[in-house]
């Protein structure tokens, strides 16, 4: 009998705890969530820098680019708004993040090896590569990985572009950002800048503000994430938008309006 009694309270409690776990209430975050925390504050803070085609402004100083408008799409769904606070020094994304000045660092963020264990990261959701830019009329002897390593490069501080110089083993100077590592290389100071290519085709050649600088060597293959809050219950959400964003074309359709490559990995 007494074996009987333990079995139903067994499942009484199984059943208890399946109820709790598949109630009505399975989609309300924790009050100690990071879902919490950003839809109490009505706002999203996306972290970002000055980056074409991910995060730039229009002539009105709205944020757009293929980041902005995702991350506008993803408070929209949190029922929150989107706003933009620039990173001004890329090296201190995550310091940023954990003292909640951002919630996420959006802005074709490279998915590197120091990124994934110091953030809660999404899945990837846009192929990138590393590009060497150097002056277009020096551009026939800069063709190979081999030839670019005696060059002094300018790189955005804390960067993807910055740990590829230093596997180079080259000389280089840390940026605020990848446009000033343009300018350097526009104005001399150094041979050249590595960027991302996504930014590289944007802003780099003729019909730009640096019609005389040109790309050549691609030193790596990478991909770009969203990055949290360590342990951030955001991470999972932001996966079930992407995956839905990209099979429903919401995804493809802001990514050609950039000129920019989805491609939305497996699901973790």
């Amino acid at each position: 009998m007494k074996k009987i009694i333990s079995a139903a309270l067994a499942l009484t409690l199984a059943l208890s705890l399946t109820a709790c776990a598949g109630g009505g209430e399975k989609n309300t975050p924790a009050a100690d969530s990071d879902m919490a925390y950003v839809k109490n504050n009505g706002k999203l803070i996306v972290g970002i820098t000055d980056f074409a085609p991910m995060d730039y402004q229009d002539a009105d100083g709205n944020w757009i680019g293929f980041d902005a408008d995702m991350a506008k799409a993803f408070a929209e769904r949190l029922g929150v708004e989107a706003q933009f606070q620039i990173i001004a020094d890329w090296d201190n994304k995550v310091m940023e993040l954990d003292g909640k000045t951002v919630d996420v660092v959006w802005n074709g963020m490279t998915l590197t090896d120091d990124v994934k264990a110091a953030m809660e990261c999404s899945n990837a959701y846009c192929d990138n590569a590393q590009v060497v830019i150097v002056p277009a009329a020096k551009a026939a002897d800069y063709q190979t990985v081999d030839s670019v390593k005696s060059l002094s490069f300018a790189v955005e501080n804390g960067s993807a572009g910055q740990e590829q110089v230093e596997a180079l083993g080259a000389e280089f100077t840390p940026v605020q950002d990848q446009a000033t590592a343009l300018m350097e290389v526009k104005a001399g100071t150094a041979d050249a800048a590595v960027i991302d290519s996504l930014m590289a085709a944007a802003m780099v050649g003729e019909g730009t503000g640096f019609a005389e600088l040109t790309y050549t060597v691609g030193l790596n293959a990478e991909q770009y994430g969203v990055g949290f809050r360590k342990g951030s219950d955001l991470a999972a959400e932001l996966n079930a938008f992407l995956k839905e964003s990209y099979e429903d074309g919401t995804m493809q359709a802001i990514a050609e309006t950039y000129g920019v490559q989805a491609a939305l990995i497996e699901q973790k």
